[in-house]
């Protein structure tokens, strides 16, 4: 399966992040000595499943690297068109494509065991869209200081994925909604008001199940969508604004701390013991 990274977003003053992009692109951001969209890269170079990665709104010029082949198109102007150009490069690199991995360019602590996980487990079924959800519970066990948005259902309280997968056929139907979808894609109440008010209504008032809530939205818009529901956070944990950011720079510094730690122990010298004298002690003959 070909992934598509968007990593067109530039910050503009006024934006949390905008110091820390001077200018530039939010991928580029610094994360632990690499471009914040490196890590994506290095996670999806790792995985066993992905084919080719397509990277929208950076240009080879950015020293970007990456295991899998890497191909780059220039931002279009608008995340559905940059959807619609990275699913057309898709196909034009293998006709018979049918579903591409779609990964934003801010959640740099994924990993690439979680890429093929998401993979195989959205493969078991044949829909036209597989969205993550990460229950709060999973979020804030693992990064308590996160301050995600949580959208509160009947049944739980979940944030959303930033890696997901889609059918290519899903870039040619339904574009006004999707549009509009994806417009609104910070704000759950919105999205479900261009579902429907009835929709609004009922999210509001927390009457809908996680399973309800995509039958609904599936049978508005058209189409088999299946909820995927994360058991690790970070798959969901993307960097909005400077503490997000900050606390992916602590995870980092942790994980070399660790990483340090295990290689001294590994070349530390070992000390031979002595061996212990099992002989049994001599007896003087009288």
């Amino acid at each position: 399966m070909d992934a598509i990274v968007t990593a067109g977003g530039i910050p503009q003053p006024g934006d949390p992040l905008y110091v820390y992009s001077n200018g530039d692109s939010k991928a580029l951001i610094d994360v632990a000595g690499k471009p914040m969209v490196q890590w994506i890269l290095d996670a999806l170079g790792d995985s066993k499943k992905v084919d080719n990665v397509i990277i929208i709104g950076l240009s080879s010029k950015s020293g970007l690297t990456c295991k899998k082949p890497l191909h780059y198109i220039s931002n279009q102007g608008r995340m559905l068109s940059n959807i619609v150009a990275g699913v057309n490069k898709s196909l034009e690199l293998n006709k018979k494509s049918e579903y591409v991995l779609l990964v934003s360019s801010d959640i740099p602590a994924i990993k690439g065991d979680m890429v093929d996980w998401l993979i195989k487990t959205c493969m078991e079924t044949k829909d036209d869209l597989y969205y993550g959800v990460c229950p709060r519970e999973v979020m804030e066990a693992r990064f308590p200081t996160s301050k995600r948005t949580f959208t509160k259902l009947k049944d739980m309280e979940v944030c959303g994925s930033d890696i997901n997968v889609i059918h290519v056929s899903m870039t040619t139907n339904h574009l006004d909604t999707w549009e509009q979808l994806i417009g609104n894609r910070k704000s759950p109440l919105r999205q479900a008001a261009v579902i429907g008010w009835d929709t609004l209504f009922q999210l509001f008032t927390r009457q809908f199940t996680l399973q309800k809530l995509v039958e609904r939205a599936s049978q508005r818009i058209g189409i088999k969508g299946r909820a995927i529901i994360w058991s690790q956070a970070e798959p969901c944990m993307d960097v909005d604004k400077p503490h997000q950011l900050e606390l992916m720079r602590e995870v980092f510094a942790s994980r070399k701390k660790q990483g340090v730690a295990v290689a001294v122990k590994k070349s530390a010298p070992k000390t031979k013991s002595k061996p212990k004298n099992t002989a049994k002690p001599k007896v003087k003959k009288k």
